[in-house]
């Protein structure tokens, strides 16, 4: 049985589309962007690859922060500055860089955070000094939210019938990418040196960087109707003006809570008796997530199909029940293996099916759109990680899981609320685009023109 909204009445549906349509065309930058050209499969995974790859660098150091600051003869006060160094400079690139998208060309804008990006990760291998190090890092930060132009320039190439698909596939190279990176960047530290890993990645981002200015389309802008500041100011606007933004943002902020309420503490049981796990089998503990990340690439296929309110609501409930067995670590690790790998496929399922239903309503703003959502993520990111550990000083891990369930509860509940205000133009199955299969436009080589 499809949801309230997927009820909506087809009429309705074409009056919101053609609302949505005129607003895009009387607010935002004038980028005179024509109708995408087809993706293939494997310009598709090169996306994900690359996407896996950039978000990876703001990961690496977690496992390492040790081994950096004895190696550099910094604090463990300072050691922790690293990771924050890095999210801080994150956060600041969802805000300044990501939105640059809609504004100009989005090949040469990703060609070259990720030649910078090769800069900076090896200015992080060469560092000397504590300071050196920090401002290495957070530019790092600041470049690998080339991540998020990378999914919003998928979603722009695709067929707004696969536009779903798409981003679950590149959101599962995302995925990837966070779970290998403290699994690789452990094992590389035993191997050779913590600076190895970032020479390693500087070399595959400048591969990468090769291979997508070979295969990304070319896009020529018309002269931009709108200034930096504005183009910055929008988003507040975007986010007042879009329902479905606010409320895929509001559960996008609540499902990373949930997540990071886990993950933040997980290290201290495990590494504790009975366990007594090593941290790189911590580490390689967390790729019990990655086969749900894979399963989760499907649901942006039913987004596409119209079943995104159905997919939502599964995937929360599958999130909330994750803490059961979670709950049950302390009489079996394998318990936890269950719970990790349910609640990841709950959180894909939901993060890919927010992005698909957000692209639909602004597909003039979609970097705008993307930069946004993220930031709630971020918070949410930001607030599990903070609280969850001193949850677990003060209340154990059953306080943990209380928690957990009921971040899940909340989140359910408030979906549940949503329904109705979700515009159907963000929830009905997406038409095939036949505008979209001209021949004679080899994906990786077309030129776009107003």
């Amino acid at each position: 049985m499809n949801s309230l909204q997927d009820a909506v009445p087809t009429a309705a549906a074409k009056d919101c589309a053609r609302a949505q349509d005129t607003r895009a065309r009387s607010s935002g930058p004038a980028t005179g962007e024509p109708p995408p050209t087809p993706l293939s499969g494997s310009v598709t995974v090169l996306f994900a690859v690359a996407s896996g790859l950039a978000v990876a660098n703001a990961y690496f150091a977690h496992p390492m922060l040790d081994v950096m600051a004895d190696d550099l003869r910094l604090s463990r006060t300072i050691a922790g500055l690293i990771v924050g160094a890095t999210q801080v400079g994150y956060g600041l690139g969802l805000i300044l860089l990501v939105p640059l998208g809609d504004l100009v060309d989005r090949r040469k804008l990703i060609v070259g955070q990720s030649l910078l990006s090769v800069l900076a990760l090896a200015c992080v291998g060469l560092s000397s000094t504590g300071a050196a190090l920090l401002a290495s890092m957070a530019a790092v930060g600041l470049l690998a939210v080339v991540t998020q132009a990378l999914v919003a320039y998928a979603a722009s190439l695709a067929r707004p019938s696969e536009r779903g698909q798409v981003v679950g596939v590149v959101t599962s190279g995302i995925v990837l990418g966070i779970l290998l990176a403290r699994a690789v960047a452990g094992m590389l530290t035993d191997l050779f040196h913590w600076r190895a890993v970032y020479f390693v990645s500087a070399a595959l981002t400048l591969v990468i960087a090769v291979l997508l200015s070979k295969a990304l389309p070319r896009q020529e802008r018309s002269r931009p109707t709108i200034s930096y500041r504005r183009l910055i100011g929008s988003m507040l606007t975007l986010f007042l003006d879009e329902p479905v933004l606010r409320i895929r943002a509001v559960i996008a902020m609540l499902i990373f809570a949930n997540v990071t309420t886990l993950l933040a503490p997980l290290v201290l049981p495990l590494s504790a008796p009975p366990f007594s796990l090593s941290h790189t089998e911590i580490g390689l503990f967390g790729l019990a997530g990655a086969a749900g990340a894979l399963g989760a690439a499907r649901a942006g296929r039913w987004a596409d199909r119209g079943h995104g309110q159905r997919t939502t609501g599964i995937a929360l409930a599958l999130m909330l029940f994750a803490w059961l067995p979670i709950s049950l670590l302390p009489h079996s690790i394998m318990w936890l293996i269950a719970g990790v790998f349910v609640i990841d496929f709950g959180l894909q399922a939901t993060h890919v099916t927010n992005q698909g239903m957000i692209y639909r309503v602004r597909p003039d703003a979609q970097n705008r759109l993307t930069a946004t959502y993220m930031v709630f993520y971020s918070i949410g990111s930001a607030i599990g990680s903070s609280f969850s550990t001193f949850v677990y000083v003060h209340a154990g891990w059953n306080g943990v899981c209380l928690v957990g369930a009921g971040i899940g509860a909340l989140t359910l509940v408030f979906w549940a609320l949503t329904l109705r205000a979700t515009p159907a133009a963000a929830t009905q199955r997406a038409a095939h685009d036949k505008s979209h299969d001209a021949p004679g436009l080899p994906v990786g080589r077309a030129e776009t023109r107003r």
